[in-house]
C-alpha cells in the first residue's frame, strides 16, 4: 500500500471497525476532504486517490479491472482449466505458479536413493533407479531411459544391475563386471516390478487404466521402461524414476505416453487414504520408513547425501512437494520452432508470448541484458497458472458450470450486477471478496442452469501487474489515465522480477493495450555483505538500516549506492562505507576551506563577481570543468546512469581539490590583492 498518509492510530481504529461490524459507517480524512463510507467499503477504497494513495492491491479499482482483463483473456480462448501436477507448499495449502516457484530455490540436503526395480521377463536382473525424494516412490509408475544413451548389464557380486554407461563410476561402490552394452532404446518396453505394487491406491490406478493410452495392452497396467528424451547421465544412474503425479515432467510425459496417475498427497502433505502405513502421516516424515520397507523387500540399493538445488516455498520456506490438482491457467501460446523474424502475423496474434516479447522489444533495458533475459523466461515459461486453494484475496470471476462445462468470465462489478440471477441483495455494499462475492449466482449461457463462483482466487501477481492501470484510474477516469499512459521509468531488484513483477505488468498491459506499461526498466542486482555473503544476524555481518544510518551517515549511503553498478551486488558494510566517505571528505575539506577564508576575509555572495573574461586562467579553467560536469552529471541522470554522474562528479572534484585549491591557496589566505582575493571567492 502506498499511502500519503499512514497514520497507525487510524489504521488501527478501521481495523478494530471492521472486525466488529463491517457496515458501520466510517469518516476519514482524504486527500481532499473528509471520506465517509462503510468500514468495509471504505477500506477497499484506501490507496486510491481520494483517500489520499495511489496504490492498494485489494481496492475495488484494482479488482474490477483484473476481472477485465480475465474476461479479455476468456474472449480471446486462452483461460482453461488445467489438470496437472504442479508445485505445492503444504504448510500454506496452496499450488505456486512457475514464476512464484523460481523464486525460492535454496541449499538443501537431500537423501540420494538407488533402488532396485526387478525386471519380470529377466529374472535375476534388475534396473537401477535414483531418487532424492523417496516419497515419491509410492506412487511410481515407470522407469525413463535416454533412447540414445548407452547403458550396460553389470554383474556386482551376485546380482546383475543395468544402468546408465556413464554412471558407473559414481552410482556402483565397489568392483563390477560390464556384461554386456546397448542403447537406451533396446529397453523401452521392458516390465519390472514396482516398489509398493501392494498398495490399494497403486492397484486401482492401474485397473483404472485398463486398455488405456498408447502404452495399455489390454489389460492391468503393468510397471515398463519408456524412453524419454530428458534423460541424461549428469546425476543419478542415468534410468529416471516416473511418478506422473509427484512431478510436473512426469505427469507431462505420462499424459503423452498414456501413463496412469498416482496421487498420494492432500492439501496439506498428508498421505490420502490407500498407501497402506503411510496413510494419515505427513510427507516429511515418510522416508525412513519407506526406506526401512524397501531394505526388507530387497529393494535397497545404496543411500547417499545430496546437496543440491531445491523449490522452497517463496513465502514461508517450506520445501515444496508437486501434487495432482486442477487450477486455471492464461495460456502462453505455442513456442515455434522457428526465428522470430520469420513469424507471421497471424502466428503473433495466436501467441500472447510472441505478443509480449514485441512489448518488449518497445522498452529500454538497464542494465541491457535484461532485454534478453526477459525473452528467454518468455520462449521457456510455460503457460501462467492464475488461481490459489486460498480463502482471502483476488476473488476470481470464473463460473464454471457443473451442468454443461460452459466458463463464463464477468468483467466487472457492474457486469456481474447484470448477470446475477441470485445473491446480488447479499453482496451489494461489501468489496469483492469472499464470503459475499460467493453468494452471488448467474445464468449458465450455455444450459441456463444457476452457476456459482470458482472458490479459487487469484495469483497475487495479478494484483501486481494490473497497477498500470488501476493506479491511474483507468476505468474511473480514462482521459487522466491516457495522459500518464505508459510511465517513463520503472525500477526493481531484478533477480526475480523479470519473471514476477515484470512478467505480470508485461502480460497484462500486452493483453489490454497490445503495447508497453513503461518506456525504461532500470533493475538493479542485491545488498549483501561486504564478506560477499547474504546478511544474518547469525553469521554477524547484518547492518540494520538505523544503525547504518547512525554510524556510516546517510550521504555515504547513497554515494555507495550511486556509484554501484546495477549490474552487480552491492557489497555493503562499514569498509566500503569507509572508502565512500574518505571520497566525499575531499568535497567536505574544500567546502570547509572555503567556508574559514570566507569568514576570515569577510566576503560574501552580494560582493560580486568580475566577468570571465577578465578572470585569471585558472578561474577560467575550473569555471569551465565545472560547467561541463553539470551538464554531462545532468545527461547521465537523464540517462538513468547514475554511476556516469557519479564518474563525472568525481573526476570534477579531483581537479577541483588537487589543482585548483592547491594553485590558489595564497589568494584565499594571504593574498594582498584584494580584487583578486574577491575574484578567488566568487
Amino acid at each position: 500500500m502506498w499511502m500519503e498518509w499512514n497514520d497507525p492510530h487510524e489504521l488501527r481504529r478501521l481495523s478494530d471497525v471492521l472486525g466488529a461490524d463491517p457496515s458501520t459507517v466510517v469518516t476519514i480524512d482524504g486527500s481532499n476532504g473528509p471520506v465517509t463510507d462503510t468500514a468495509e467499503m471504505l477500506i477497499g477504497r484506501l490507496g486510491m486517490a481520494d483517500t489520499g494513495g495511489s496504490y492498494f492491491t485489494f481496492s475495488n479499482e484494482n479488482n474490477d479491472l483484473i476481472w477485465g482483463f480475465l474476461a479479455e483473456c476468456h474472449r480471446r480462448g486462452w483461460l482453461y482449466k488445467g489438470h496437472d501436477t504442479m508445485p505445492w507448499c503444504a504448510r500454506c495449502g496452496t499450488g505456486l505458479s512457475q514464476t512464484e516457484m523460481n523464486e525460492g530455490y535454496q541449499d538443501r540436503d537431500d537423501p540420494g536413493l538407488t533402488v532396485r526395480f526387478p525386471l519380470l521377463d529377466r529374472p535375476g536382473e534388475a534396473l537401477l533407479v535414483w531418487t532424492t525424494t523417496p516419497w515419491t516412490l509410492t506412487s511410481n509408475v515407470a522407469a525413463a531411459v535416454g533412447p540414445s544413451v548407452r547403458y550396460v548389464r553389470v554383474r556386482q557380486r551376485d546380482d546383475v544391475f543395468w544402468l546408465g554407461k556413464g554412471t558407473l563410476k559414481a552410482a556402483l561402490d565397489g568392483p563390477f563386471e560390464v556384461l554386456d552394452e546397448v542403447d537406451g532404446s533396446e529397453l523401452v518396453g521392458w516390465r519390472y516390478a514396482g516398489p509398493f505394487d501392494d498398495l490399494p491406491a497403486v492397484q486401482a490406478a492401474f485397473s483404472a487404466d485398463a486398455s488405456s493410452g498408447p502404452e495399455a495392452a489390454g489389460g492391468p497396467y503393468e510397471h515398463r521402461v519408456v524412453a524419454w528424451s530428458e534423460v541424461g547421465e549428469d546425476e543419478g544412474t542415468g534410468i529416471v524414476h516416473i511418478a506422473p503425479g509427484c512431478g510436473t515432467e512426469d505427469f507431462q510425459l505420462g499424459k503423452t505416453l498414456g501413463l496412469p496417475v498416482v496421487a498420494p498427497l492432500d492439501e496439506a502433505g498428508i498421505f490420502v487414504d490407500g498407501f497402506g502405513p503411510y496413510s494419515g502421516r505427513d510427507v516429511r516424515d515418510v522416508a525412513e520408513p519407506i526406506i526401512e520397507h524397501l531394505k526388507r523387500e530387497g529393494r535397497f540399493q545404496r543411500l547417499e547425501t545430496i546437496n543440491h538445488r531445491y523449490p522452497h516455498c517463496w513465502r514461508c520456506g517450506t520445501p515444496l512437494v508437486f501434487r495432482l490438482v486442477d487450477e486455471w491457467f492464461i495460456s502462453m501460446g505455442e513456442l515455434y520452432d522457428q526465428p522470430r523474424e520469420t513469424l507471421t502475423t497471424q502466428q503473433v496474434d495466436a501467441s500472447l508470448r510472441y505478443q509480449i516479447m514485441d512489448v518488449v522489444d518497445e522498452i529500454r533495458w538497464i542494465p541491457d541484458f535484461g532485454y534478453e533475459r526477459e525473452l528467454d523466461w518468455l520462449r521457456n515459461m510455460h503457460d501462467w497458472m492464475i488461481s490459489k486453494k486460498r480463502y482471502w484475496g483476488l476473488a476470481l470471476p470464473i463460473y464454471d458450470c457443473a451442468a454443461c462445462g460452459t466458463v463464463e468470465v464477468i468483467g466487472g462489478r457492474d457486469a456481474l450486477k447484470d448477470r446475477a440471477v441470485e445473491g446480488w441483495d447479499s453482496f451489494e455494499g461489501h468489496t469483492p471478496h469472499r464470503p459475499y462475492v460467493d453468494a452471488v449466482k448467474i445464468d449458465c449461457p450455455g444450459c441456463g442452469a444457476p452457476v456459482e463462483r470458482i472458490k479459487d482466487v487469484g495469483n497475487p501477481w495479478l494484483d501486481a501487474g494490473i497497477v498500470p492501470f488501476s493506479t491511474l484510474h483507468h476505468r474511473e477516469d480514462p482521459e487522466y489515465w491516457s495522459r500518464w499512459f505508459p510511465a517513463d521509468f520503472i525500477t526493481e531488484s531484478f533477480p526475480g522480477q523479470f519473471r514476477n513483477w515484470f512478467y505480470s505488468m508485461l502480460a497484462m498491459s500486452t493483453v489490454l493495450r497490445r503495447e508497453a506499461p513503461f518506456k525504461t526498466i532500470f533493475g538493479y542486482a542485491l545488498v549483501i555483505a561486504e564478506d560477499g555473503r547474504q546478511m544474518h544476524k547469525s553469521w554477524g555481518n547484518a547492518i540494520e538500516f538505523d544503525e547504518a544510518a547512525d554510524r556510516m551517515g546517510v550521504d555515504v549511503m547513497r554515494w555507495m549506492f550511486a556509484k554501484a553498478r546495477p549490474e552487480e551486488n552491492v557489497l555493503f558494510g562499514w569498509h566500503a562505507a569507509d572508502e565512500a566517505r574518505r571520497e566525499l571528505l575531499i568535497l567536505w575539506n574544500v567546502h570547509s576551506f572555503f567556508i574559514t577564508y570566507a569568514r576570515l576575509a569577510g566576503w560574501t555572495p552580494a560582493d560580486g563577481a568580475p566577468r570571465p573574461d577578465e578572470r585569471p586562467i585558472l578561474d577560467r579553467w575550473i569555471l569551465s570543468r565545472a560547467a561541463a560536469t553539470a551538464a554531462a552529471v545532468e545527461a547521465r541522470l537523464a540517462a538513468f546512469d547514475a554511476v556516469g554522474a557519479t564518474r563525472a562528479l568525481s573526476v570534477y572534484l579531483d581537479g577541483l581539490s588537487t589543482w585548483y585549491l592547491r594553485l590558489s591557496r595564497r589568494r584565499f589566505s594571504r593574498s594582498d590583492d584584494a580584487p583578486d582575493q574577491q575574484a578567488a571567492f566568487a
